[in-house]
């Protein structure tokens, strides 16, 4: 079974270009323009919609927690 990203946490983008992914036997919101492409060790982001912040460890995508979601000036 090939792997999307070579990431053990199924993902897919629905059609409204958001990411998700299958975490702790649930769906879960990773994103839109924050998700990484292409999702490399180590990367770790910030959904800004959410606050929620994942990080990705031995190939898995992990919830880190929240914390505030700072402005952008842009």
């Amino acid at each position: 079974m090939a792997l999307a990203f070579h990431l053990k946490t199924k993902i897919w983008q629905t059609g409204a270009l958001e990411w998700w992914g299958f975490i702790d036997n649930e769906d879960v919101y990773l994103g839109r323009r924050e998700f990484p492409l292409p999702p490399e060790e180590g990367d770790e982001w910030q959904v800004r919609e959410t606050g929620e912040v994942f990080r990705i460890v031995d190939g898995e995508i992990h919830r880190l927690g929240q914390r505030p979601v700072e402005e952008s000036l842009w």
